[in-house]
């Protein structure tokens, strides 16, 4: 699989999740069109969107209710379209949200593996513990609080495949991923405290990478955008930036 291979994916699976084209994320000109659901949405979501802004670095697709597209049509039509993302032009949003008994609720950072660097991150992340490959039974007895960036309860039927550190018979360490998306699989990582510090984190999640790709499968990694400790284990395993997004929820 080459990068453009994973990017195509990730345009293909992005434009279904905001009802427009893949190319349209990568235009330089604002898009903005009317949210739909769609059976093959990344599981995770919750449509059609009150407002969902996507960039992928060169515009932003906004992806929203008509009663709120005339402002966001004028909101995110910018030169530096970029600062949407930020304070003040936040709280230029939220107080138009508002009016709509919304808010902004959801601002994460996505990245995809380069294969080049998760290569290079395969040969240098050595492990410091034996790693055990878990399948979906293994996964019964570990929906645990410990475990709950790796795992999720709530969706526990989406959870395919693991890698998880071994001290002993202990699990010390989990990188598992769930399938979000037809072709891609989100990464959650999760090392227990006081064996942290010792490179587990970015040898499981290069490791799980790997395997997910092996699968035919994109691996994609997310992290909220203060969560410095998260963006540099992703970096650190392989991966890079690929885009941002806002999205607004009921205030309720």
């Amino acid at each position: 699989m080459t990068n453009q291979q994973i990017l195509d994916i990730a345009l293909t699976q992005a434009a279904i999740d905001s009802a427009c084209e893949p190319g349209d994320f990568l235009r330089a000109e604002p898009v903005v069109v009317t949210s739909k659901p769609h059976p093959n949405a990344r599981r995770y979501l919750k449509l059609p969107f009150f407002l969902d802004l996507t960039t992928y670095g060169s515009n932003i697709v906004a992806s929203c209710d008509e009663r709120i597209a005339p402002f966001v049509r004028s909101f995110i039509d910018r030169p530096d379209f970029y600062h949407c993302f930020e304070t003040p032009a936040l709280y230029e949003l939220n107080d138009e949200l508002a009016k709509f008994g919304h808010r902004i609720r959801h601002m994460a950072e996505y990245y995809l593996p380069d294969v080049d660097a998760l290569a290079q991150a395969a040969e240098r992340n050595i492990c410091p513990f034996p790693v055990k490959l878990l399948t979906p039974p293994d996964f019964a007895e570990l929906y645990l609080p410990e475990w709950s960036n790796a795992l999720c309860a709530d969706r526990k039927q989406l959870d395919v495949l693991g890698a998880a550190a071994m001290d002993g018979e202990k699990i010390v360490g989990m990188a598992a991923c769930s399938a979000d998306g037809e072709e891609m699989w989100q990464i959650g990582i999760d090392v227990l405290p006081e064996y942290r510090r010792r490179g587990i984190a970015k040898a499981l999640v290069t490791r799980l990478a790997c395997e997910i790709i092996e699968r035919g499968k994109v691996p994609f990694y997310c992290a909220a955008w203060s969560n410095v400790k998260s963006a540099r284990c992703a970096v650190a395993s392989g991966f890079r930036p690929a885009w941002s997004t806002i999205t607004a929820k009921p205030i309720e």
